[in-house]
């Protein structure tokens, strides 16, 4: 290689590393100033976040030492407060030792006081022993007695009095939960006759139900066990039966008959079985309407079939099943106002006349009846009694069962219910009077309530308690042989003896 090539490189050499020599110092002369600014910077900051220290720890300081002041201040506040409190306890402990003191002597002076009016009362005692003759316990035993008596006989005034007041109340307060029923409950008035009636369209429609030789109409009351008879009203065919159910089937029958124009004896015995069948779906559904319209759910079919036939019966004209459905209405309400049993209310009264749907084939009063078939289908125990002593010949042990009692008097009484003319009550009401004023002995008579009870006045000195009680049943015994009238009539036969006296 060349000489001078080779100097010239080591002399590039030389002047590269002198210059890099030189740049680096350069820097690092600018990097040590720069950092000495940064450290004078922080120096500065520093210097004045310690500044603003110490100003706030003084802030704090002085806030404590003012707090500290004030605190120091209040107790010793409280405790000048606790001295003065202290000092006025004892003032009072002070002048309570002085009225203590003064209380021990009036005390012992009141003993003493005491002591003297014993001994007055003692001295006393003996004075009034010796005038008196009697002694302390004599005299107290005395006093008793005659404080005694007269507490009693206040005692008998006032319990008299409570009685009698009660009464009034009582009587006062049934009458108006009574009125209150009544207004509640409106229904209508209704008046069916026992005898159906059924017009002909024409007189040949007359002879075909008469038939050859009598055999349609033959045929017809076999079959219906019911009585037609044609010729006793002008264009009318009347139907006689003392089963209403059947009396329905027949005029049913009839009516199919009329209507469909063929009436020969095999045709009826279809027609009357196709009535007999609806008259019994009529009477099952008047008797679950029936239990529906009064709220009574869970009645046996058995009963609802029969109060369901009380739809066809009549009492004085008053339809029995509407005179039911009415009585289980007021029943309920009663109930409700008395705080008795709504449900048993309603259930007996609604039953308590299905007897009579029985007292043409079985024997005995319907009320009996009716209480024997509630028992024998199921009805509970206590709807069966109430049922069965809605008359006075069976005693009604609960309030339910005379509640059934005044409901059927009310429903039975009301205007318009019967239709039993005002000439025939007053002759019923005087022959009932006649009946009772045949025996001997007997002063007065009074039928009172619509003929349900009789009252026999008799002559004291004619007969005797035993011989009254003999007549009672001399006069039920004769009125039932001789009159005929509904339900049962209680004979009431009174026996008094007055002793009177003037004082002159």
């Amino acid at each position: 290689m060349d000489p001078l090539t080779i100097g010239v490189a080591i002399a590039a050499l030389v002047a590269g590393y002198g210059y890099s020599n030189y740049s680096t110092k350069q820097k690092l002369g600018s990097a040590e100033a720069e950092a000495k600014k940064e450290k004078d910077k922080a120096k500065r900051e520093a210097t004045k976040l310690v500044n603003q220290a110490k100003d706030e720890a003084h802030e704090i300081a002085e806030t404590a030492r003012k707090d500290e002041q004030k605190r120091r201040n209040e107790a010793k506040d409280v405790e000048r407060r606790l001295l003065d409190r202290e000092t006025n306890l004892d003032k009072k402990l002070d002048e309570l030792d002085k009225r203590a003191e003064k209380m021990r002597k009036g005390e012992s002076e009141i003993e003493e006081l005491k002591d003297e009016i014993r001994s007055i009362r003692g001295r006393q005692q003996e004075k009034l022993e010796k005038v008196a003759k009697l002694s302390k316990e004599d005299a107290t035993d005395k006093l008793m007695k005659m404080t005694e008596r007269d507490v009693r006989n206040d005692l008998k005034g006032l319990v008299t009095k409570l009685q009698n007041e009660a009464k009034e109340n009582a009587e006062e307060l049934a009458g108006m939960h009574i009125v209150q029923a009544m207004e509640r409950m409106a229904s209508e008035v209704t008046a069916e006759r026992t005898i159906s009636a059924l017009k002909l369209p024409d007189d040949e429609m007359k002879g075909r139900i008469i038939g050859k030789e009598g055999r349609n109409i033959q045929a017809i009351q076999k079959a219906t066990c019911v009585d037609v008879m044609v010729d006793d009203t002008p264009g009318m065919v009347v139907l006689s039966s003392f089963d209403p159910v059947r009396r329905e089937v027949a005029k049913r029958t009839m009516e199919m008959l009329m209507k469909d124009g063929r009436i020969h004896p095999g045709r009826v015995e279809e027609v009357v079985e196709k009535a007999r069948k609806g008259v019994h779906k009529d009477v099952v559904r008047a008797g679950e309407d029936a239990a529906r319209e009064v709220g009574i759910v869970g009645i046996p079919k058995e009963i609802l079939e029969l109060v369901g036939q009380l739809k066809y019966r009549t009492s004085y004209g008053q339809n029995v099943l509407k005179h039911s459905t009415e009585m289980a209405h007021i029943a309920g309400i009663l109930a409700e106002q008395l705080g008795a049993n709504v449900k048993v209310a309603k259930y007996a009264a609604l039953i308590h006349d299905m007897g009579k749907a029985l007292t043409h084939k079985m024997e005995g009063k319907h009320h009996h009846i009716s209480g024997e078939m509630a028992r024998k289908y199921g009805a509970p125990e206590e709807v069966a009694h109430a049922a069965e002593a809605h008359h006075d010949d069976v005693e009604a042990t609960t309030v339910e069962a005379l509640i059934v009692r005044v409901v059927d008097a009310i429903s039975a009484a009301r205007p318009g219910a019967r239709n039993i003319s005002v000439e025939n009550f007053a002759e019923r009401m005087r022959e009932l009077e006649n009946t009772a004023l045949g025996f001997p002995g007997v002063e007065k008579v009074y039928a009172i309530s619509a003929g349900r009870e009789v009252r026999v006045f008799v002559k004291p000195t004619k007969l005797d308690d035993l011989g009254a009680i003999k007549l009672s049943r001399d006069i039920a015994n004769k009125i039932e042989s001789t009159m005929q009238y509904p339900g049962t009539i209680k004979v009431n036969v009174i026996r008094e003896t007055r002793a009177v006296e003037f004082a002159k």
